[in-house]
C-alpha cells in the first residue's frame, strides 16, 4: 500500500499524474458487479420479453462504450487506447441477480482499472435504465476490482478470505 495518494501534489492540490517516465507495458484489468431485482424482472431479462429489447446486449455495448470514455467522466484519468474490453454477464436465477464481468486491456504507461469499473458500473446502470418502469427497487452491488496485471506495482489479485 502506498503512503500517499498520487493525485495530489505537495501542497495537496489535484493534479493529474505524470506518467510521461513509465515503460509501457501490457496492462490488464479484470472488474465486476452485479444488480439484483425482482424475480419477475429477473425472468422478463432472462426471456428477452422487455419492451425496450435485448438487455444484455445492450447493457454489454453500454459497458464498452463507458470503458472508451472512462477519462470523459473521471476528471484525472488518462485517456487510454484500448485493445480490448470483453464484458460478460452471469444470469443467477436463483437470486434474480446478474453480474457483470469485465476485462479491459492496452499497452500503456498507466492500468486500466478504472475502464474496467467504469464499464461495469455502466453496464448495471443500463440493466437499470432499461427495467426500471417495473422494478425500481434494483440494487447494485459489489462492484470492485478482482485482478490487475502490468506496470511497476505488477500483479494484485482481490482476496476475498
Amino acid at each position: 500500500m502506498t503512503d500517499r495518494l498520487t493525485h495530489f501534489d505537495a501542497d495537496g492540490q489535484a493534479h493529474m499524474v505524470d506518467v510521461g517516465g513509465k515503460t509501457e507495458t501490457k496492462r490488464v484489468a479484470v472488474a465486476e458487479g452485479r444488480i439484483t431485482m425482482e424475480p419477475a424482472t429477473f425472468r422478463m431479462v432472462k426471456e428477452g420479453s422487455a419492451k425496450k429489447g435485448d438487455v444484455i446486449g445492450i447493457a454489454r455495448i453500454a459497458a464498452i462504450q463507458a470503458s472508451k470514455r472512462t477519462s470523459d467522466l473521471v476528471p484525472l484519468c488518462h485517456p487510454l487506447p484500448l485493445t480490448r474490453v470483453a464484458v460478460d454477464f452471469t444470469l443467477d436465477e436463483a437470486a434474480s441477480s446478474i453480474t457483470c464481468n469485465v476485462t479491459a486491456e492496452t499497452v500503456g504507461r498507466t492500468g486500466v482499472e478504472m475502464e474496467a469499473l467504469t464499464a461495469v458500473q455502466v453496464g448495471l446502470l443500463t440493466i437499470y435504465d432499461m427495467c426500471k418502469a417495473v422494478d425500481r427497487g434494483m440494487c447494485m452491488e459489489g462492484i470492485r476490482l478482482l485482478e490487475k496485471l502490468g506496470g511497476k506495482s505488477g500483479h494484485w489479485k482481490f482476496d476475498a478470505s
